[in-house]
């Protein structure tokens, strides 16, 4: 890596532990006004301290975020399809490389979806952003996800990942799964795990978080899960002590506890404070 794609990707990935906590505010794009997102702002601002990295589209970057921010940006540069159109995999590049620098993002993504009918389409798309990343110094993070027809385990999310690094991506995002240590093991590149729909209970996602490094990723991109809970900050602090300070499982719940304790104390002062 040369010094401006070295320096972007530190941004990403920490270089003192190999390890990413990533905020998702991205699921516009193709859900439209999510539960908890509708006012992107109003989610993201609470969330921004206690993130290595954010990753959002362009328009809610503009529309949602200070530029006055150095919390680094992870532009979601894929898109095209909805939540009610034909098929959410045949999305192509929406986001030109000018304007990507022009926003001085760490990091581009975008969705490649292996086993679908449109894999060919989705793969040549990253094949191309990692040219123009690697000409211009942009870490890539490749978001996998398969064909309708096939499962989530270890046999094809690894041959997913294994595709996104074979093809250059500097990153990949992927859902954890079991055996996932043959995931980690079969790519060449990092790994950090999405965290997927809301989980029914908070435990859960801090079990999700701590099996998933536990076995070998580097971090998690966690978006519904933190800012969908009742208690967001409390809940990312608990998964950042997973991934950066390598708390058990037991001493995130129990700081989950702490944390949700004084995050409604500080709800109630400043309720009080606008009467």
């Amino acid at each position: 890596m040369d010094w401006g794609m070295t320096n972007r990707f530190s941004k990403i990935i920490k270089p003192k532990n190999g390890r990413c906590v990533m905020l998702a505010v991205d699921h516009g794009y193709f859900l439209g006004p999510t539960e908890k997102l509708e006012v992107p702002q109003r989610t993201i601002e609470p969330l921004l301290p206690y993130v290595d990295s954010i990753m959002l589209t362009r328009g809610v970057l503009r529309t949602s975020l200070s530029p006055l921010s150095d919390v680094p940006i992870v532009l979601r540069v894929s898109g095209a399809t909805s939540i009610v159109g034909d098929d959410l995999s045949n999305e192509t590049i929406t986001t030109s490389l000018e304007d990507a620098i022009r926003l001085n993002v760490s990091c581009l993504a975008l969705s490649i979806f292996v086993g679908s009918k449109y894999e060919h389409q989705t793969l040549a798309n990253l094949a191309t952003l990692v040219d123009n990343g690697e000409r211009y110094g942009i870490p890539i993070l490749a978001v996998t996800a398969v064909g309708k027809e096939m499962v989530r385990d270890a046999r094809y999310l690894g041959l997913a990942c294994r595709i996104a690094g074979e093809l250059g991506a500097h990153v990949v995002k992927t859902y954890y799964c079991e055996n996932f240590e043959k995931v980690i093991e079969g790519c060449p590149v990092p790994v950090i795990i999405a965290g997927g729909k809301k989980l029914a209970k908070e435990i859960d996602v801090l079990e999700l978080t701590f099996n998933a490094i536990k076995d070998g990723a580097s971090g998690v991109d966690m978006g519904r899960n933190i800012w969908q809970s009742d208690h967001p900050i409390a809940m990312i602090k608990a998964v950042r002590s997973i991934v950066h300070e390598g708390f058990s499982l037991k001493e995130a719940a129990d700081l989950l506890v702490t944390e949700k304790e004084i995050e409604e104390r500080n709800t109630v002062v400043v309720k009080q404070k606008k009467i």
